[in-house]
């Protein structure tokens, strides 16, 4: 079985392997977990399959169009796919079929990509809990928005997938499914054709197994400035990092379990020679929460504020009080918060130059899945997603009653492809234990 997207690829190009033959497993996946996972809207088997033949005829004459030829791919529900519905969690939406490709899901079918089906968002890519279930434990959540993207990529239903990020979309269901994620840097990737929550923080990112495969995915759907390359960011440097660990909120909201595994990922970090230097988080953090949520609130309410009039029945509660909430923002509150947001950018990225640090290390979760009842607190994440730094999680560790535990690597603007190639020194360095799911 291949479970990463190099390991496929490779087997792929050397014709070890068909593309419809990969395919066929992740859907053997589907068949074994789907009832109880709920990880997809619909999964589109005809379509995908025919998309696997024509791809496995292209490398019969040898036509070979890199790494994700072939390689099945999940697309969270607010992604326009060509003849697909997009929902984005609504039910009314649910028919509304989408007349051509997003720009990132078209990068990917030119890239070779074999979409498999759409993965579960929660409501509007907001707060309310998905029918997706955590497949490590079935009453945790998978955590949100991606919710289905996460999941599925965890149970090898898909090798990649799609996902975006307004607050810790990205980063928080992909830890709590113990898989990987990157949040580039705001505006590094296109959001046209893709349901916004709020434009001025909206992120397109991806989740996978691995880091390796993150630089991948990244690779096919970035946009072209700056220039990034897949295997650069494959590479590990020639030498350890020196990484800033971040105080403040992010040692006071992490919970008894995730401080305990990141002190054992920071000793074995060490013990591969990296520099770690403790650091305190610019002042103007005290405020990023607050901040995040005004600008979050206000967007979301201006996009679905006639429609929430006209429909309310088709917002869950928690989209909801985030609507009402921004209608009833100040103006002055709101430019505020945008105004505080590039200037925390700018102090980040000083405390990185100046300190000579490669990247900021801090939790990427406060803890472990919490009940099925939330998606989880976006504490970890909110601040990256405010000031648009790009991310990079992957898993650490265990937590006492069986669930994963990930950090995350933050770096300064556009500079994606240095910070993949730390992650996958770090992923190396810590040796993360991985586990099998149950039957």
């Amino acid at each position: 079985m291949f479970s990463t997207i190099h390991e496929a690829a490779t087997a792929i190009k050397v014709r070890k392997l068909t593309p419809v033959e990969l395919l066929d497993q992740c859907l053997a996946r589907i068949d074994q977990y789907e009832e109880k996972v709920r990880a997809w809207v619909f999964v589109a088997r005809d379509e995908a399959r025919e998309q696997a033949e024509a791809l496995t005829r292209e490398l019969e004459r040898g036509q070979y169009r890199g790494p994700l030829h072939g390689i099945p791919i999940g697309v969270k529900d607010i992604f326009d796919v060509f003849d697909w519905p997009t929902a984005a969690g609504s039910k009314l939406w649910a028919n509304a079929i989408a007349r051509r490709d997003c720009t990132v899901v078209e990068r990917l079918r030119q890239a070779g990509a074999v979409f498999v089906g759409k993965t579960v968002t929660t409501a509007y890519a907001s707060f309310d809990p998905p029918i997706t279930c955590n497949p490590w434990n079935l009453e945790r959540t998978p955590g949100g928005s991606s919710s289905g993207s996460a999941a599925a990529v965890a149970c090898g239903m898909c090798l990649g997938a799609l996902a975006s990020q307004t607050g810790g979309s990205i980063t928080r269901p992909a830890s709590f499914c113990g898989v990987c994620g990157i949040k580039p840097t705001y505006g590094r990737i296109s959001v046209d054709g893709v349901v916004p929550l709020a434009p001025t923080m909206d992120h397109i990112g991806a989740i996978a197994g691995c880091v390796q495969d993150l630089a991948i995915l990244f690779s096919a759907i970035n946009d072209a400035f700056p220039t990034f390359s897949a295997t650069t960011a494959a590479t590990e440097p020639e030498h350890p990092p020196c990484l800033g660990k971040l105080g403040g909120l992010f040692i006071e909201r992490a919970d008894p379990a995730m401080q305990g595994a990141m002190a054992t990922a920071i000793y074995r970090l060490q013990e591969a020679s990296a520099v770690i230097e403790s650091i305190d988080p610019p002042a103007a953090c005290s405020e990023v929460i607050c901040h995040h949520r005004v600008i979050m609130a206000v967007e979301a309410a201006e996009y679905h504020e006639q429609r929430l009039k006209r429909h309310p029945e088709d917002y869950p509660r928690e989209i909801t009080a985030l609507l009402k909430e921004g209608l009833a923002v100040s103006s002055t509150e709101y430019v505020r918060a945008i105004r505080s947001k590039d200037s925390l950018a700018d102090a980040f990225a000083e405390q990185l130059e100046l300190g000579k640090i490669h990247a900021f290390i801090t939790p990427a979760t406060v803890g472990p899945a919490p009940s099925a009842a939330t998606t989880g607190d976006p504490a970890m994440n909110s601040p990256w997603s405010y000031t648009g730094l790009p991310v990079v999680s992957f898993p650490i560790g265990w937590s006492p009653d069986g669930l994963p535990l990930c950090v995350q690597l933050t770096g300064d603007r556009f500079c994606e492809q240095e910070l993949l190639r730390w992650a996958l020194w770090c992923e190396r360095a810590i040796g993360f234990e991985k586990r099998l799911l149950a039957a």
